[in-house]
């Protein structure tokens, strides 16, 4: 699905509306609880297993960030070869996460939810999976780390109990030689790292 004002691929979804929007076109902005839709939607969420699920992850990757390598906390990692869990309704993938573990902690290197299908509790779900792995593996931690212009996943970690704890400045931009325009057109510049306790 593309943007509804240009012809880049879709990854935000408007609160208000419901418009699919590239992150040069999705605009910061505060809303009532009034205007904020809760969809219902009925979806499965299992660990990636499957050769076509890796190709489907392998898609968002380039679809949201438009490269299959993420760079994350001083690692770079190949996305759709990392354990995960994939989101499927109707035997559709609309969702993943990927993970790697560290010594004590499993972090989470990319997360998408395919715009149509954001606020429906599929990142939720997503995140508490993996919390659930970390404790299996006996991690104390789950770590994310997200860009400064992605206030969208920022506001979604902190509500899931994540906690900045460090700033890595211009690393985004070192890597891409460049000052990409990001959400709102927010300079992207650098990385902001989030942890998560496990009790």
């Amino acid at each position: 699905m593309g943007c509804k004002q240009c012809v880049k691929d879709a990854v935000y979804r408007c609160g208000v509306c419901g418009k699919l929007l590239c992150a040069e076109h999705a605009e910061l902005t505060t809303v009532c609880a009034s205007h904020l839709t809760k969809s219902e939607l009925e979806f499965a969420v299992h660990k990636i297993v499957r050769g076509e699920e890796r190709s489907a992850v392998r898609e968002f990757v380039r679809r949201f960030w438009g490269e299959e390598e993420q760079l994350t906390f001083d690692g770079k990692f190949r996305v759709a070869e990392l354990p995960g869990f994939v989101a499927k309704a109707q035997e559709r993938v609309i969702g993943f996460i990927s993970f790697s573990p560290t010594s004590d902690a499993l972090l989470v290197v990319a997360l998408g939810v395919l715009p149509r299908y954001q606020c429906c509790g599929i990142g939720r779900r997503l995140i508490r999976k993996v919390e659930v792995e970390a404790r299996k593996l006996g991690k104390i931690k789950v770590l994310v780390s997200t860009s400064n212009d992605d206030l969208p996943a920022l506001g979604f970690y902190q509500s899931r109990g994540f906690q900045i704890f460090e700033v890595k400045p211009n690393v985004i931009a070192e890597k891409h030689a460049k000052i990409l325009r990001g959400i709102g057109g927010l300079p992207v510049r650098d990385e902001l790292r989030l942890q998560k306790m496990l009790n």
